[in-house]
């Protein structure tokens, strides 16, 4: 949220995490959500020594859990040193208040902990600028008594009209970055458009997934490029455009940013220029780690986000990838699976419930281990074969 706004404590922040149990919502729904949360804390830098849930009808519009499960969660703060308290939900205006009353520590809630984690990834002009965006979209319904002020060097004269509170300065403070961030973007995103447009005709392919499924390590196998991969949520931010050949046949192939449950509205629509590469996409490869116990969900996930860019990528081909198949462990009713032999293992998966997810358009490999990447290829090689015939059907070195 500027350079004023950033955490730079060297130590690692001790956390604890808090999510609800609901009608809405299992509690091993609101164990697996705890758990990507504290994969999430991990990835800003925080150390979770604690989960707590309550099962309740839906959350407290007070304090989002009960009375007195948050006089718990303040006692256990109070004997172990907690720096801050992440709940799993996004918080309003009021809660945050309130829960910041009792606790008297940092509160973020999940969507502000996604922003932190976007903005530390954040390394071009434009993801900054998303990111920052986004993070002051968040914040303007949101400043409260413990707010300081947001720019020093736009304090005093001037600035404060009669009977003005600190808050109401702060707010239109916000307003006007707001404003002049837009005005920011919305001249990135005509250069970004003129970029595309100079790319040509060729075929353009697009890589989507969950967060951490392996995106950019397929993109480093296919384009024998470098892109930053490491096993960490929200690895790659920038979208990534490399020409790709296979078989003479050229394609622009790009990486997009992981999606993830409940990711804030704001940084969907703040990303809405580096989503336009999905949206602008001939062929969609959907890239699931099939070693996840919840892939499904994800799949699910990615699906409606995609949904939310445009209604209509949903009927743009696309192909399934199940990646990461060499840490695929099938559960005992999983039959026909042998536990040596990879070749066998991929006849399997092939006939299994899995392959139907995919509506049959979908392929097994591990692009880390190089499993059944000659397949995939050729795969992709008939997707793009089938639009570059129809955009250009003279050219004839296909045939």
């Amino acid at each position: 949220m500027g350079e004023g706004l950033i955490y730079t404590d060297v130590k690692p922040e001790k956390v604890v995490l808090v999510g609800v149990i609901t009608s809405d919502q299992t509690e091993e729904m609101a164990n697996e959500y705890l758990d990507e949360l504290e994969f999430l804390a991990e990835t800003s830098g925080a150390e979770t020594l604690k989960k707590f849930t309550q099962r309740i009808d839906q959350p407290n519009s007070k304090t989002y859990v009960g009375s007195g499960k948050i006089e718990e969660i303040r006692l256990y703060c109070l004997q172990n040193q907690i720096d801050t308290v992440i709940f799993d939900d996004e918080l309003s205006p009021t809660q945050i208040r309130n829960i910041e009353r009792i606790l008297n520590i940092k509160i973020l809630d999940r969507s502000n902990l996604i922003l932190d984690i976007f903005a530390k990834r954040a390394r071009t002009a434009d993801a900054k600028t998303q990111v920052e965006l986004a993070q002051y979209q968040y914040l303007l319904p949101r400043l409260t008594r413990l707010w300081t002020h947001l720019d020093r060097t736009k304090g005093g004269i001037g600035m404060r009209g009669p009977g003005e509170t600190q808050i109401e300065t702060d707010r239109r403070i916000i307003q006007q970055k707001i404003a002049t961030l837009k005005e920011k973007l919305e001249k990135i995103d005509r250069q970004k458009s003129v970029q595309r447009g100079n790319r040509g005709q060729l075929v353009r392919v697009a890589l989507v997934g969950y967060t951490n499924v392996g995106k950019s390590t397929i993109m480093n196998m296919l384009s024998k490029s470098e892109v930053f991969a490491e096993n960490k949520l929200f690895a790659t931010l920038d979208t990534t455009v490399r020409k790709v050949v296979i078989d003479n046949l050229p394609f622009l192939l790009s990486d997009t940013v992981g999606f993830i449950r409940k990711l804030p509205h704001q940084l969907i629509e703040s990303f809405k220029s580096t989503l336009d590469e999905v949206r602008e996409a001939d062929v969609l490869i959907h890239v699931l780690d099939i070693s996840h116990p919840n892939f499904e969900d994800h799949y699910r996930v990615v699906n409606e986000t995609i949904a939310e860019i445009d209604e209509h990528q949903t009927d743009k081909p696309t192909l399934v990838v199940f990646n990461k198949v060499d840490a695929y462990n099938p559960k005992p009713e999983d039959i026909g699976f042998h536990p040596d032999g990879k070749d066998f293992a991929l006849d399997a998966l092939k006939k299994s419930w899995m392959a139907k997810l995919g509506k049959q358009n979908c392929i097994f490999i591990s692009a880390q281990e190089k499993i059944n990447i000659e397949e995939f290829k050729s795969r992709i090689y008939e997707e793009v074969k089938e639009i570059f015939q129809v955009r250009y059907p003279y050219h004839n070195f296909l045939y």
